[in-house]
């Protein structure tokens, strides 16, 4: 895994609200939440399941619409993501 990624305002804002997901949700969910654009969130969550720190997969429920592709972090990827949220406030506070 090639863990380098620049902790912009918008990718932390996008990784909290990955970890305060109490179940898996969809990109634009995410977007929502975190209130950064798509063009942010999916290149974002395409790294982070090529990493390793995300997992995937289509919402197969009845629902009206387009197919959700829902998204969850891995044990790995909560850990991951504790890390560098706490080193990034160790950062600011100095």
């Amino acid at each position: 895994m090639s863990i380098y990624l620049r902790l912009t305002p918008a990718t932390k804002d996008i990784l909290y609200q990955l970890y305060c997901a109490t179940e898996d949700v969809w990109g634009l969910q995410l977007s929502r939440r975190a209130e950064r654009p798509t063009g942010t969130v999916y290149p974002l969550l395409d790294w982070l399941e090529r990493e390793g720190f995300v997992q995937s997969h289509w919402d197969d429920s009845r629902r009206v619409g387009p197919r959700r592709r829902l998204y969850i972090l891995t044990l790995a990827g909560r850990v991951w993501v504790q890390q560098k949220l706490e080193l990034s406030a160790k950062v600011t506070k100095q």
